[in-house]
């Protein structure tokens, strides 16, 4: 299979080989992935012990055959509810994996990217999967040729050059 076009965002993470880098740009992924917990955590209850387990599986088998995994989070405050549980108990949580996350915080200062920079994975720095979503619910993934990774990875490049390491932004502005 020679075309990026026909592969699944399934098939890329089953394949890369050396990064999967993720650009999150929205405020609200309440739709997607842990609805249940997101209620929990709106609720007030505690995070539960099983939680994200299936992808902490993922992220340590990656991460222990060698691959890393990061994400930027581009974001402002104050911190939207949805936020305050995806970093909170998502990025908590998904570090003791081996996930590495940065966030590029715009609150007071222009956000370096182009504005129609969305939601994207990035697999080994050539092949980059568009993310749409629908008020909070992902509408879907648009794997793009590996002629669009060099346009993508710019994107990452950026991204990073301007953003902090998780742990620092949050040790700051954690809530």
């Amino acid at each position: 299979m020679t075309s990026s076009a026909r592969r699944s965002i399934g098939d890329l993470f089953a394949t890369f080989q050396r990064e999967a880098f993720r650009l999150e740009t929205l405020d609200d992924y309440s739709q997607s992935g842990s609805v249940d917990a997101y209620r929990m955590f709106r609720e007030g209850r505690p995070k539960p012990a099983d939680y994200n387990t299936d992808w902490l599986s993922e992220v340590r088998g990656h991460t222990d055959a060698g691959r890393r995994m990061y994400r930027v989070h581009v974001l402002s405050r104050p911190l939207t509810t949805y936020l305050r549980f995806e970093l909170g108990w998502g990025y908590v949580t998904n570090t003791t994996a081996g996930e590495e996350f940065y966030i590029l915080d715009v609150t007071e200062r222009a956000n370096p990217l182009p504005d129609h920079v969305g939601d994207f994975w990035l697999f080994d720095g050539t092949t980059p999967a568009r993310f749409s979503y629908d008020a909070g619910k992902f509408a879907g993934a648009d794997v793009l040729q590996d002629d669009d990774g060099p346009e993508y990875a710019r994107y990452r490049d950026t991204a990073l050059a301007h953003a902090v390491p998780f742990a620092d932004w949050w040790a700051e502005y954690g809530e």
